[in-house]
């Protein structure tokens, strides 16, 4: 089954902006979440502004009926043309995103917990061709659950954005990525967020280390494996 999941996320991801154009398949970015948790906690969950936009790519990616732009596609086009890194951009310059990116559908959010541990997370997605908002969304649970937050957000977007039913194969594929989660504590998130983080700022070694002390402390997360893999020469993209 895991050859299969693999399968699947390599082929809906986009692998650069230039296949659109042969590709009929409705497309979706997401930029980075906006860290709206307050006080001390805002530091503490920084890294999470990455973590979750590039889990989310992945969950929406499981449906090999629509196409995701790459995490690294998006966060290249946001150095070159000097956006905020943290996701805060207004609806104009999202669609304008979009437009280059080759992307109908541009998802952009933010979260914010508490200190029961709850999160709570809001979305809505730009249509880069109109300009205007085509889906609003909010989402809660535990910080425990995270992983589950995300899938159960990325099967709204699916639904909200129109976007194609999951095949009989993807179902299984995600059924089996759902499960394997629920292994996954809310530390490796914020261990791999921080990876990711290092990986955007140009520290390549530094990402490297996270992601395998992400991976030795907990063997059962794929998506560390598959970025330091990627990072490192020694797989295909996701």
């Amino acid at each position: 089954m895991r050859s299969i999941l693999s399968r699947l996320i390599a082929l809906a991801v986009l692998a650069t902006p230039l296949v659109a154009q042969d590709d009929t398949r409705p497309t979706v970015a997401v930029l980075p979440f906006v860290n709206s948790a307050i006080g001390a906690a805002n530091a503490e969950l920084a890294p999470l502004s990455k973590g979750i936009a590039d889990l989310l790519i992945t969950d929406l990616g499981m449906n090999p009926g629509i196409r995701m732009v790459e995490r690294e596609n998006i966060q290249q086009l946001l150095d070159e043309q000097r956006l905020a890194q943290d996701g805060r951009v207004d609806d104009a310059t999202a669609a304008r995103i979009g437009k280059l990116l080759g992307a109908k559908h541009m998802v952009t959010g933010s979260f914010i917990t508490d200190r029961t541990g709850q999160m709570v997370v809001t979305l809505k997605a730009i249509d880069s061709e109109t300009g205007r908002i085509s889906w609003t969304h909010r989402d809660q649970g535990k910080t425990d659950d995270f992983l589950a937050l995300v899938a159960k957000v990325a099967s709204a977007a699916n639904t909200g954005l129109k976007l194609p039913a999951l095949t009989s194969q993807a179902k299984a594929a995600t059924a089996e990525r759902t499960a394997e989660q629920k292994k996954i504590p809310f530390q490796a998130v914020m261990l791999y967020s921080r990876a990711l983080s290092a990986q955007d700022a140009g520290q390549k070694e530094e990402a490297i280390a996270l992601f395998t002390q992400t991976i030795d402390r907990f063997p059962d997360f794929d998506d560390a494996r598959k970025a330091r893999a990627k990072l490192t020469g020694g797989g295909a993209a996701r």
